[in-house]
């Protein structure tokens, strides 16, 4: 860890990003010994509250600013006398110096930089509705694949398929976004409604989420079936659809804005929360 008085000499911009660094790696330390304070040494947290005090003394730095600043300080100075098992206030003090230096350095975080127990991920703690199947048709974008497998295993479904124009999971943006989830959600790639496709859809119970359906709030969810999210730019396309209309139909997200719309990976958090929750209810 640099001196302080070292510290002090650097250029400003450099300064702030070497403690936005250093900050950063404590919060890692942090998650990765399960929150536990007795990681750092008090010469740490003596550290953390002279550099807090540096931060407050900053002339750039406008007086709302500074009153964090101070009240990390306070935090830290507090930990050195008492470092109680409890970190969540430590973590907080820590999390908002550093995201104020990194907007200020002109460095903002995106989600998958937060910190977060990522890989450290248990299958066998997984609550899962068997039968809660998704196909994910076409999704072009890593983000919203990687939100969609965050979002599958959050609520319990057993099994993606992508079809064969899905962004790969495995891309790096798709793998920062899903936090781990996609090594441990079941998926497969394979095309199920392909125009001409003579093979039967492994599930009679079938249903779209796209609009000109039935309110999501009036839909009978079933206990074993696939849901298909489709296209960003397209919708789910119009053999899927012939198949949804043939089985269960569509769910549709009431929208009460201009735009009327909403992005898909949001639309299908939307639906599959609301899937598990009637599963819930009515498995109960």
């Amino acid at each position: 860890m640099i001196p302080l008085y070292k510290l002090e000499k650097l250029p400003r911009t450099q300064k702030l990003r070497k403690i936005a660094k250093i900050l950063m790696m404590a919060e890692k330390r942090l998650a990765s010994q399960k929150m536990t304070t007795d990681i750092f040494s008090s010469t740490e947290f003596v550290f953390f509250s002279d550099a807090a005090k540096l931060l407050a003394e900053d002339p750039f730095f406008s007086s709302e600013v500074k009153k964090k600043f101070t009240e990390a300080k306070d935090t830290f100075q507090s930990y050195i006398v008492n470092p109680i098992s409890d970190s969540t206030t430590l973590k907080r003090a820590l999390n908002s110096i550093k995201h104020i230096l990194l907007t200020e350095t002109g460095k903002d975080q995106a989600d998958w930089d937060f910190t977060d127990s990522e890989g450290m991920l248990d299958p066998q703690k997984r609550k899962i509705f068997k039968g809660m199947h998704v196909y994910m048709e076409d999704i072009r974008s890593p983000f919203n694949v990687g939100a969609m497998f965050r979002t599958a295993e959050s609520f319990g479904v057993e099994k993606i398929i992508l079809s064969p124009f899905c962004a790969d999971p495995h891309h790096r943006r798709a793998e920062r976004t899903a936090m781990g989830c996609t090594n441990i959600v079941t998926w497969e790639r394979k095309e199920l409604f392909a125009p001409n496709k003579s093979e039967e859809v492994p599930s009679p119970q079938i249903f779209a989420l796209e609009t000109g359906g039935i309110p999501i709030s009036e839909f009978k969810f079933p206990k074993h079936g696939i849901l298909i999210a489709g296209s960003e730019e397209l919708g789910v396309s119009p053999q899927a659809l012939a198949a949804a209309d043939a089985s269960l139909g569509r769910v549709s997200i009431p929208c009460y804005g201009t735009k009327a719309s909403l992005n898909v990976s949001v639309a299908f958090g939307i639906t599959v929360q609301a899937w598990a929750a009637y599963l819930q209810i009515n498995n109960s």
